[in-house]
């Protein structure tokens, strides 16, 4: 009996050490897919440089070089810490985010993205300012309360009527979840990072900013220049044309994927 239960206990380290390697391997997995294409990796390729030389230094006796860098390091938590903050809020968002259990046929998505297209190049035609927000998996509710609660469907002429001058709720922007209009005038942060280009303007940078808390997309038409612009993940693809725009929305919320999409009707 003794030596049935040892067999069993070893049976279990196995399977134990096993199921171990496994969820650590899923968890790098998921953590390096959140990070893909953003900045972050950039940075991370940044921290790599800086411990090659930091062994170099070791290696070669550079004792001032070496001095510097181990006192960078012993700090290297706090400075990801800093450095990471907008990329660890938005995995952590992310993470605990609740996928929608039900989505659109194809051609309702390619519709309802076509729409939002449209109305933003009659609006850019025309040089009248919007800012729409499009909703993925992190919620933006907090957003929509903000502004002005709305029920309404998405096509074009609802969006251009909410972003004529004369319109009372034309400031701030709209956000669409689950295939509908939710709100308009709705105010979003402002980026705290530095632009380098000076032209962008307030619009622009609200639409940063919700892209560095959330992993929404949003689209801006500037009223100055009648120019639009797509940004995502706190970078900004400016002057680009309806065709541009559609391919890259499309390929943002995998239409015809259905595990893409979280805006879209239900």
């Amino acid at each position: 009996m003794e030596e049935l239960l040892k067999d069993l206990l070893k049976d279990f380290s196995w399977w134990r050490d096993t199921l171990d390697i496994y969820i650590v391997s899923f968890v790098v997995y998921r953590l390096i897919l959140l990070i893909k294409g953003t900045r972050a990796v950039q940075m991370l390729k940044g921290f790599a440089i800086i411990l090659f030389f930091y062994f170099i230094a070791q290696e070669l006796e550079f004792m001032t070089l070496h001095w510097i860098l181990t006192n960078f390091l012993s700090s290297i938590i706090l400075i990801i810490i800093v450095i990471f903050q907008h990329d660890i809020r938005r995995v952590l968002i992310r993470v605990g985010a609740v996928p929608f259990l039900s989505y659109s046929e194809t051609v309702e998505e390619t519709k309802l993205l076509e729409e939002v297209v449209k109305a933003a190049s009659t609006l850019a035609k025309r040089k009248i300012g919007a800012l729409i927000a499009l909703e993925r998996d992190t919620g933006l509710k907090t957003y929509v309360d903000i502004g002005t609660n709305l029920d309404a469907a998405v096509n074009k002429e609802i969006i251009q009527s909410i972003f004529l001058p004369n319109s009372p709720i034309h400031d701030g922007a709209i956000v669409i979840q689950e295939g509908r209009i939710t709100a308009a005038g709705a105010l979003f942060p402002l980026t705290s990072s530095y632009i380098f280009d000076k032209s962008l303007g307030t619009r622009h940078r609200a639409a940063i900013g919700l892209t560095e808390e959330t992993d929404a997309v949003v689209i801006v038409v500037s009223e100055e220049t009648g120019s639009m612009s797509l940004v995502e993940d706190g970078e900004i693809l400016q002057d680009i044309d309806a065709d541009e725009m559609k391919k890259e929305l499309f390929k943002y919320f995998k239409v015809g994927d259905r595990k893409g999409l979280a805006f879209a009707s239900k």
